[in-house]
């Protein structure tokens, strides 16, 4: 699975950190699409949201994304099955995008405090 991310974002950066920590097994391929070629993938949408592709070749994303990375994680896989759950999907989804439109403002702020040596 390749999960995209974007590296310049400290939020998904420190995501993506958990992630590799998780990933035991080494079942995830991670990709920062603001250093590499991604590919036939829209940049501009992988900047935008989280975006997953299988070994299947399929893509999706958001916190669907999301959940097809915890079934991979062993430590998460039980959050991935109920994340599958059709209410609890549309729950993820649109906590997920509320996220999305606070994204930047929380960025601003952790960069401030990263500056600050904070360390957030």
């Amino acid at each position: 699975m390749i999960v995209y991310y974007d590296g310049g974002c400290p939020l998904c950066s420190r995501e993506i950190r958990v992630m590799r920590r998780l990933d035991r097994h080494r079942r995830l391929s991670f990709l920062d699409v603001t250093r590499h070629d991604v590919g036939d993938m829209d940049r501009d949408a992988l900047l935008r949201q989280f975006h997953v592709r299988g070994t299947d070749g399929q893509t999706v994303s958001g916190a669907a994304a999301f959940a097809a990375v915890w079934r991979e994680l062993p430590a998460l896989n039980w959050l991935g099955r109920l994340a599958t759950i059709r209410p609890v999907a549309a729950v993820l989804e649109w906590a997920y995008r509320g996220f999305l439109r606070l994204r930047p403002r929380l960025q601003r702020v952790v960069r401030r405090l990263e500056r600050e040596g904070e360390g957030v």
